[in-house]
């Protein structure tokens, strides 16, 4: 009656459920129910052998669900019935769950010593798990029971290839032991070929891949571990750590948590779980700042990041890198400069800290350096729009910028007398001189400053190229020329031309040069 209420129960729910979507899905599952409540109603004297003929027909129709149900009430039904254990675990090797049909083999074997096919069959899950010695003692079993010709013959060969793991086994447990994770990592390849429910293979090969450096690999053989093993801790604290190594805080902080659902007091990953959650925090804390284009603000929090974890390189790098964009957004032109530099050394192809770099430059009227950031970021992200767009500002406000103007650049009126250009020359070129600059940077842009203030005196205080240039031409500039200028050669090639010419011409002042 239990069963003849419950099939009813179901055939509503069905009916209610598939009546919507589909009427002809409807109908079949409707006639299956209908059909099984028949049965269920005939054969609520015959229980068991009934329960296992309709499993079969479920099983055979692939409603795998429904046949199950069927064979947990046979074997409820009769405890001693070895065909109801092994039509269970024939369903739950076909849903997938190999750990649950052990034990239902195990109980046919122990029922009926001389059932040699599922003695087999259990040899071959017990391979697949990597338990070798148990795995050896069923085929060998087999081998002993009189098999048919097609039993013994995959008896044998299981037993041969149980035997070649062993050996494989061996050699890739001394590999670990010499720190040879190369060879260890071939060795385990084809054990887990094999035993691909092995969970302890799969952890040593995840430490290998460790080893060599190969965090994917290991991810993806910690995750397996972590489904074959129940209650497998150690393998999500080993996830979460690898995350934590790569910078991926969301991923490490997942991790973490699966550890404690199993076990709230796992030391390493309640410890564990505090650093990371404290990090993610501060992180989620900076970005919504720059969501809000608090950008200093942004900058102090990714610093407290840094100081929270100062041990991951990739923590250190991911918190410059924002920091790069929030001091170039920000306009600290000399400040985003440097720290994007320093992401841009430790991760060359960094497009982010390119991009911003760039912008930053920009801001810095460092044309070509610009130019430079945006095509090599260019080569890395082809179809970003916003560097396509930057690259184009930039070579628009370079070629501005070559239009120089000599009178801006000494600071003089156009109708400034040779006295006055000569006191504002001597003046800046004092101002700028590359020996008063210790940075590099620093220096570099000296020395261009330096070459204009130089070329700017030359031309104003030479009559006949200081009209030139009034009437809208650059005297310096070979491309502007309309034939025979002779004065620009002095400078072009820049600061290491400069050797033999004395920007000093008349004046008190005396200045070392260092060419070197």
């Amino acid at each position: 009656v239990h069963y003849s209420m419950n099939f009813i129960w179901r055939t509503v729910i069905i009916v209610q459920k598939h009546a919507a979507e589909d009427p002809v899905t409807c109908q079949a599952k409707f006639f299956i129910f209908l059909f099984s409540f028949c049965f269920v109603i005939l054969s609520i004297d015959g229980g068991v052998e009934n329960h296992l003929e309709m499993g079969k027909k479920l099983l055979a129709a692939g409603q795998l669900a429904d046949a199950l149900s069927h064979f947990h009430a046979a074997v409820d039904g009769d405890a001693k019935n070895y065909m109801a254990y092994y039509r269970r675990a024939t369903v739950y090797l076909a849903m997938g769950k190999s750990k649950s049909a052990l034990p239902d083999l195990s109980k046919v074997i122990e029922l009926k010593p001389d059932f040699t096919s599922a003695r087999l069959q259990r040899g071959n899950l017990l391979l697949k798990h990597g338990k070798l010695d148990e795995a050896e003692r069923d085929f060998k079993k087999v081998l002993k029971s009189n098999p048919s010709s097609r039993e013994e013959q995959e008896a044998q060969s299981q037993l041969k290839k149980s035997d070649e793991i062993q050996r494989l086994v061996g050699q890739a447990q001394s590999d670990f032991t010499r720190r040879d994770y190369g060879s260890a990592v071939s060795h385990l390849d084809i054990i887990i070929d094999t035993c691909l429910w092995d969970a302890d293979s799969r952890e040593m090969r995840a430490e290998c891949f460790v080893q060599l450096g190969e965090m994917g690999k290991a991810i993806s053989d910690l995750k397996a571990a972590s489904k074959l093993k129940s209650d497998n801790t150690q393998a999500f604290y080993k996830l979460s750590t690898i995350y934590y190594n790569l910078g991926d805080h969301e991923m490490s902080l997942n991790e973490v948590r699966e550890c404690l659902k199993l076990d709230p007091d796992h030391k390493q990953c309640f410890s564990h779980y505090k650093q990371v959650k404290k990090l993610n925090k501060q992180i989620q804390a900076a970005e919504e700042l720059i969501q809000q284009q608090m950008y200093s603000d942004a900058v102090s929090k990714y610093e407290s990041v840094m100081k929270t974890e100062p041990n991951v390189p990739q923590f250190i790098l991911n918190a410059k890198e924002r920091m790069c964009h929030c001091l170039s957004k920000d306009q600290q032109t000399a400040k985003a400069i440097s720290v994007c530099s320093e992401v841009l050394k430790a991760d060359p192809q960094n497009v982010n800290a390119l991009k911003d770099r760039a912008e930053a430059y920009l801001q810095d009227d460092q044309y070509e350096e610009a130019i430079k950031d945006f095509e090599s970021a260019k080569e890395h992200s082809e179809n970003d729009r916003q560097i396509k767009e930057g690259l184009e500002r930039a070579q628009r406000l370079l070629k501005q910028s070559q239009k120089r103007d000599y009178y801006k650049i000494l600071g003089v009126k156009r109708t400034a007398q040779k006295k006055e250009i000569l006191k504002a020359y001597r003046k800046l070129a004092q101002q700028w001189h590359p020996d008063n600059f210790q940075d590099a940077e620093e220096k570099k842009k000296a020395e261009k400053k330096f070459i204009d203030i130089a070329q700017a005196k030359e031309v104003l205080t030479d009559p006949e190229m200081r009209s030139k240039f009034d009437q809208g031409e650059d005297p310096m500039d070979p491309e502007s020329q309309q034939g025979g200028g002779h004065h620009h050669h002095h400078f072009h090639g820049g600061w290491e031309n400069f050797q033999g010419f004395n920007p000093f011409g008349s004046g008190p002042f005396n200045f070392k040069f260092n060419f070197n």
